[in-house]
């Protein structure tokens, strides 16, 4: 991609050890060569990925790094990847977890899971950003208290550099960790959203049906502005890459004030 333009995509990968019949990892991981040849962005952020999911994408993205990669991973282990251009540096990163103890693997009360962050700023010749992944839990207080430690930890690097946060939030924009996000508690910058009304639908569950909830989202603040996003709907080999729609943006790079 040309040092104007940022691009990004989000995607949760389904867990790769699910029962889900035809639409299994191991009959779905042979279109993902296709998937990413179609759609190679800047940054790519993966949630609920088994490290044989990440094993088997690396492999594809042969020119990418990434982080966020539990090794070894303990059996059931999910993981939330970002990778990254070879052309941009990472100069700092870290994997947490949404919890009090965010360096211990443990999880909020309430929460079903141990719910993960990965975190990065990236640089180039002329640009810096950070990169935010995520994957919060169900219950809506749970997910705002999530909110709450990603935008704390946030506020602990430079201010001044744009921020990107991609993930499945398991939430819907009227929910109060989106709030959180775009409107603020007055503490620290708040996030747009690169969709708006009528949001699209991103789970679908392996049906294809785009009227789903929109729960998969790219926030961004800072001076990138939106040139374009998507939802993509593509089908290969017959088949869906998930039970989400892969979400991508580009952004451009706004004059430094």
């Amino acid at each position: 991609m040309d040092n104007d333009f940022l691009s990004v995509l989000t995607l949760n990968l389904r867990f790769g050890l699910a029962d889900d019949g035809a639409n299994s990892w191991d009959l779905r991981k042979e279109i993902f060569p296709a998937l990413l040849a179609k759609y190679r962005e800047d940054f790519m952020g993966f949630q609920e990925a088994n490290d044989f999911q990440i094993k088997f994408i690396d492999n594809i993205l042969t020119e990418y790094n990434f982080i966020g990669k539990r090794s070894p991973a303990p059996v059931f282990w999910q993981n939330n990847v970002i990778f990254y251009k070879k052309t941009w540096d990472c100069v700092f990163h870290e994997h947490f977890f949404l919890s009090p103890t965010p360096f211990i693997p443990s999880r909020l009360s309430g929460s079903r899971w141990p719910r993960q962050c990965t975190m990065g700023i990236f640089q180039n010749r002329e640009h810096r950003v950070i990169l935010i992944n995520t994957h919060f839990d169900f219950n809506a207080a749970v997910q705002r208290e999530s909110a709450g430690i990603i935008m704390n930890r946030l506020a602990r690097l430079p201010l001044d550099l744009p921020v990107i946060i991609v993930g499945d939030f398991n939430a819907v924009p009227q929910s109060p960790c989106y709030m959180l996000f775009t409107e603020g508690n007055g503490d620290m910058p708040i996030l747009k959203d690169a969709f708006s009304k009528p949001f699209p639908g991103t789970h679908h569950g392996f049906t294809g049906n785009t009227n789903g909830d929109y729960i998969d989202w790219i926030l961004f603040r800072g001076n990138l502005k939106l040139q374009d996003k998507r939802t993509i709907h593509d089908k290969f080999s017959g088949k869906y890459p998930s039970d989400h729609f892969p979400v991508s943006a580009i952004f451009s790079w706004e004059q430094d004030v």
